[in-house]
């Protein structure tokens, strides 16, 4: 039999983790199966574990995804970057129907979101998707705290402000809005990101206020 080749095997492997964000988001994790996913995927029962080991591989992958849509544009803002600025980068991708996965695929964002929303519940299950988790978790939280830290020599972001703690609140809000999005009726996107501006600049945290 002639080998798969390496364009043919990412297709297969885009096809799987494709198959499995809409099982998960429409049925949930635990109702979902492995056989389910080959089923709404179109290949043989085996296929996705020649891919991943078992349901909980695919489920971090899928969250890798939303991680990354979320947070390389932070991670690609530069100097004089103020806390809205960080908060509005990571929400912006989100105000479209659709988002690009690490593959280069189009993936509806309410089901990549509904997924992550079921991947944190996942992690308190299984220390060793933790742990990968947190590794990506404190490179984030590393970039934004540099941000920030910049920022501070800027007199963008308030100088009393610790880089490293301030860093946990802004992923903190945006793990809010993901919530939101997913279950609680969130739709305003552009709205959202206004008003996140308004409340930090009352808070007094767009600029330093010397």
């Amino acid at each position: 039999m002639p080998r798969i080749t390496a364009e043919r095997r990412a297709a297969n492997r885009s096809r799987i983790v494709a198959a499995a964000r809409r099982r998960f988001s429409r049925d949930g994790f635990h109702q979902t199966s492995m056989p389910d996913i080959a089923a709404e995927a179109g290949v043989s029962v085996g296929a996705p574990y020649r891919y991943f080991a078992g349901k909980e591989e695919i489920i971090l992958e899928i969250a890798g995804d939303a991680f990354r849509v979320m947070f390389e544009p932070v991670e690609r803002l530069a100097g004089e970057v103020t806390v809205a600025d960080l908060v509005a980068a990571a929400i912006e991708p989100f105000g479209a129907d659709r988002a690009v996965d690490e593959a280069g695929q189009a993936m509806p964002v309410d089901e990549l979101l509904r997924c992550v929303v079921q991947a944190w519940g996942e992690l308190l299950r299984h220390p060793e998707l933790r742990q990968r988790a947190e590794a990506g978790f404190e490179r984030v939280r590393g970039h934004i705290a540099d941000a920030l830290r910049a920022g501070r020599g800027a007199g963008t972001v308030p100088s009393e402000l610790d880089p490293a703690r301030g860093a946990r609140v802004v992923m903190a809000l945006l793990h809010g809005f993901v919530l939101q999005y997913t279950a609680f009726g969130l739709d305003d996107i552009e709205g959202f990101t206004r008003e996140v501006r308004v409340l930090l600049n009352d808070a007094g945290l767009l600029r330093d206020p010397r």
